[in-house]
């Protein structure tokens, strides 16, 4: 694969992933759900933006610079504060068709990350470094979602810290 293709092949995982996210903020009810799910659209617009750019780039120069590629997702200062909120409310019930649509991101982004894993692994050295990034914030995405499904299952769970010490007594 060359890297035209790598970025035509990254831009159709990006938009499936954009569009799953999207019509799933369209379908829950839950406040905090839906926002998690909005950032997570917005984040992979924004890998769409970039990819496109580079693709266009390439398509005019015959190479592409790689550019600073940053996320959005909540530092882990604020993962720490959304663990405190969700020990609050506790595990959500009667939420199965978001459930559903967690597993379907889940699935999707763990794919989406191989895709990047794999591109690192095909790719000479300055294509690579194209990629890099995306694997490591897709598995950061493959984190929020997996987070959002312990929640939603009440498995004690929160962005992989315990919400309870089975010890305490």
């Amino acid at each position: 694969m060359n890297l035209a293709e790598a970025l035509k092949a990254a831009i159709g995982y990006e938009a499936r992933i954009r569009d799953l996210y999207r019509d799933a903020a369209l379908a829950v009810g839950d406040e905090v759900g839906k926002r998690v799910l909005q950032v997570l659209q917005k984040e992979e617009q924004g890998h769409l933006d970039y990819l496109r750019d580079r693709l266009s780039e390439w398509q005019e120069s015959g190479k592409v610079q790689a550019r600073q590629l940053k996320s959005i997702l909540p530092n882990r200062e604020d993962m720490k504060e959304s663990l405190q909120r969700a020990r609050k409310t506790g595990p959500s019930a009667g939420r199965q068709d978001e459930l559903a649509l967690l597993n379907q991101a889940l699935e999707l982004e763990k794919e989406t990350s191989d895709f990047y894993q794999s591109m690192i692994q095909k790719l000479d050295g300055e294509d690579q470094a194209l990629f890099e990034p995306f694997w490591e914030i897709e598995q950061g995405h493959v984190t929020v979602v997996q987070a959002e499904i312990d929640s939603l299952r009440g498995l004690g769970y929160w962005y992989d810290f315990s919400e309870f010490d089975l010890e305490a007594g």
